[in-house]
C-alpha cells in the first residue's frame, strides 16, 4: 500500500483503496513549450523541457514503487496534441531516462484510457487535469542556471556529446535527489557531481558483485520501503545508499543486493559495469 500526501488537502491518503490491487495513474504534462518562467529551456522544435522530464520521472517512480509493492499499474500520459516529431522526441526522452512507456497517451479523457477514475494524478501546480478525482501529486518546476541557461533538453540529456561523461541517467539521479514537490534549479556542477556519483556507484556495485551474496540488512530494507511508500521519498533512499557504501558492518555481498534491489525503483542502471 502507498501513502501519498494529496497536495489538494495536505492529508496522507492510501492508494489504491484496499482491497483493490490495481493502481490507475494519470500523468499530466505541462503544455509543451512551457518553461518555469525563469529561463527553462526546451528541446528545439519539440517544446519538451526539464520540467516535462521531471513530471515524467515522478510518474515512472510512482509506477515502479507500486509494482515493488505488488500492485498492477496502468498509466495514462495526458498531453496536448502531438505532432509526429513531438511523439518521436517524447519516446526518445523516455527511453534515455529509463522511463517505462505509459499504457496510453491521450490529449484528453485519461480516465477513459485507464478504464476508470485515476487513483493518482501527477501534474504541474495549479493544473487539475480537467478532473477533480484522485490524489494529486504536484511536481515542482525546473529551471537551469547560468551559464546552463540556453541549453536544450537534448544537450542536457548528454546528446550529441559522445564522451563518456554524457550520461542521461545523471539527470535522473539529480532529479531523484530532491523532493519532487519543490522547485529545482539544475546547475552544471550539480550535474557533474551526479555523473561522478553514478560512475563511482557502478564501479562499487561491479566490485561487490564478485563477493558471495548476502541478505539485504533488515533495517535498510525497512527504512527504504517506508520512505518510498510515503510520498515517493527517493532522496531519502539515495541518502541511505550513500551511507551504506561506507558501512564496515555490512558485507560487500549485502551491499550489492541492496543497491541492485533498490535500483528497481531508482532506475539508474547501477549494475551496468558488472563483468567489465
Amino acid at each position: 500500500m502507498l501513502r501519498i500526501t494529496d497536495t489538494r488537502t495536505g492529508h496522507l491518503v492510501d492508494v489504491p483503496a484496499a482491497p483493490r490491487r490495481l493502481l490507475r495513474s494519470s500523468v499530466h504534462l505541462p503544455p509543451l513549450g512551457t518553461g518555469s518562467g525563469n529561463g527553462t529551456t526546451e528541446d528545439t522544435g519539440t517544446g519538451i523541457g526539464p520540467w516535462h522530464l521531471r513530471v515524467l520521472l515522478v510518474g515512472d517512480v510512482l509506477a515502479r514503487i507500486a509494482e515493488l509493492n505488488g500492485l498492477q499499474v496502468v498509466t495514462a500520459l495526458t498531453t496536448g496534441e502531438l505532432t509526429p516529431d513531438r511523439t518521436g522526441a517524447l519516446d526518445r526522452i523516455m527511453a534515455v531516462l529509463g522511463i517505462h512507456p505509459p499504457t496510453a497517451i491521450t490529449p484528453h479523457r485519461p480516465d477513459a484510457a485507464l478504464g476508470g477514475p485515476a487513483d493518482v494524478r501527477v501534474l504541474p501546480p495549479g493544473d487539475d487535469g480537467g478532473l477533480t478525482t484522485g490524489v494529486r501529486i504536484e511536481v515542482g518546476q525546473v529551471d537551469t542556471a547560468p551559464p546552463e541557461r540556453g541549453t536544450s533538453t537534448r544537450e542536457l540529456l548528454g546528446a550529441p556529446d559522445p564522451s563518456d561523461t554524457a550520461d542521461p541517467l545523471a539527470v535522473r539521479l539529480l532529479l531523484l535527489g530532491h523532493p519532487h514537490t519543490a522547485p529545482l534549479t539544475i546547475t552544471g556542477p550539480a550535474l557533474a557531481e551526479a555523473r561522478k556519483t553514478l560512475r563511482r556507484w557502478r564501479g562499487q556495485v561491479a566490485d561487490w558483485a564478485r563477493h558471495p551474496s548476502k541478505p539485504i540488512p533488515a533495517d535498510l530494507l525497512r527504512q527504504s520501503y517506508a520512505a518510498l511508500a510515503e510520498n515517493l521519498d527517493t532522496a531519502a533512499v539515495l541518502d541511505l545508499l550513500t551511507a551504506l557504501t561506507d558501512r564496515p558492518d555490512v558485507p560487500p555481498g549485502a551491499k550489492f543486493e541492496t543497491f541492485a534491489h533498490l535500483d528497481r525503483v531508482l532506475g539508474l542502471d547501477l549494475a551496468r559495469d558488472i563483468g567489465h
